[in-house]
């Protein structure tokens, strides 16, 4: 074993997708299918530099696109593998069919999207505009992902092995959201434990489901979407609806800052909420009452946390990068009971804290 796998504990400077990499090993990941796209290139390109394959025996593979990419990740998944991809907003659009027949066939996977802007080619800068492609489903058919957005460094190791908890926890295809900025910014992280990859004993018992050739122990199982009848494709998709809503019931993640005594609530996710952050400080040095409320789990959003809050603040602003996405679900969170406003810039364009004040102020306050 490396002595990378070693270092526990250890504070490590590096950029929020090289800790995607570095994590994806530590947590015993089978398998990465990827393809080179700005600004989430280092994933792949930190893979190939530590070369996991000598040590853990992960499969590091740039494939010839990013269609094949997620058909590489279906086929592993169906093993009963921990596989996963990364790619940013462009290339996960052509990934969304194979996300789509991995939802359909109930299998785990991770995919990491570092966003871009858009539409088309757009540009290499910033966004939060894949928030209707990811966390609404994107492709077709009535499925969802549960969508983690982390907001550092850190976050982006850590939501790394949580979204291969909760994909194998509900059999379903996770994605880690990023915006480009934490994606390519450097902080300080602490690594994950390392964790070996299972045994193929360890597949057979925690992966029932998994297509493993001609088992003598067990009848094989086969991995499909398809469902000739339209019954059998009903219940399939209620099978898929009970499970969102326990997705819902069991694992909503938020962050509140100040939000006891706010009169006036900001909602934002990624380097965003970290800007509003920032927000608050200068509101509360004017005598502005305004709290922070961060997603983590974009599906499934803190619906209820959004509502309890409408029964006493005066309005919330949902802020994003983006022409306003999110901002639907904070208004059917708060189901009219207070304004819900927006603020957006687009482009690559980050909004600053005093512009969002400023927004805050005309848009809710002086309203």
């Amino acid at each position: 074993m490396s002595n990378e796998h070693n270092k526990d504990n250890e504070i490590k400077l590096m950029k929020g997708n090289e800790a995607v990499a570095h994590a994806a090993i530590r947590c015993g990941c089978d398998g990465y299918f990827g393809y080179p796209i700005t600004p989430q290139s280092e994933i792949m390109e930190t893979l190939m530099e530590l070369e996991p394959w000598k040590t853990t025996g992960m499969v590091v593979l740039q494939a010839e696109s990013e269609t094949a990419s997620i058909n590489m990740v279906y086929g592993a998944a169906g093993c009963g593998k921990k596989a996963m991809t990364s790619s940013s907003s462009p290339g996960v659009s052509l990934m969304q069919e194979g996300i789509s027949y991995l939802a359909g066939a109930e299998l785990p996977c991770v995919i990491v999207n570092v966003m871009r802007g858009g539409p088309g080619l757009g540009t290499i800068q910033p966004s939060q505009a894949d928030y209707f492609q990811t966390v609404k489903g994107g492709g077709h058919g009535d499925y969802k992902m549960i969508t983690l957005a982390p907001a550092s460094v850190q976050e982006m190791a850590d939501h790394t092995v949580m979204a291969f908890d909760l994909a194998f926890k509900y059999r379903t295809p996770t994605m880690v959201l990023a915006d480009g900025i934490i994606g390519q910014m450097m902080e300080k992280v602490v690594l994950p434990p390392y964790k070996p990859r299972w045994t193929e004993e360890e597949i057979k018992k925690n992966t029932p489901w998994a297509t493993l050739g001609k088992p003598a122990d067990r009848k094989p199982n086969v991995i499909n979407s398809l469902r000739l009848e339209a019954i059998d494709m009903e219940k399939l998709n209620l099978t898929l609806q009970a499970r969102y809503r326990e997705i819902e019931k069991n694992e909503v993640l938020f962050e509140e800052f100040d939000c006891d005594d706010a009169e006036y609530i900001i909602v934002a996710f990624g380097v965003i909420a970290r800007i509003c952050q920032k927000v608050v400080e200068l509101g509360r040095a004017e005598g502005i009452k305004v709290g922070l409320i961060r997603p983590i789990t974009l599906f499934p959003f803190p619906t209820e946390k959004l509502k309890k809050h409408a029964e006493r603040v005066k309005g919330m602003l949902s802020v994003e990068m983006s022409a306003g996405q999110m901002v639907e679900d904070v208004r059917l969170a708060v189901n009219g009971k207070v304004p819900v406003e927006f603020y957006g810039r687009m482009g690559g364009i980050v909004p600053s804290p005093d512009e969002v004040l400023h927004a805050l102020k005309e848009k809710l306050i002086k309203a």
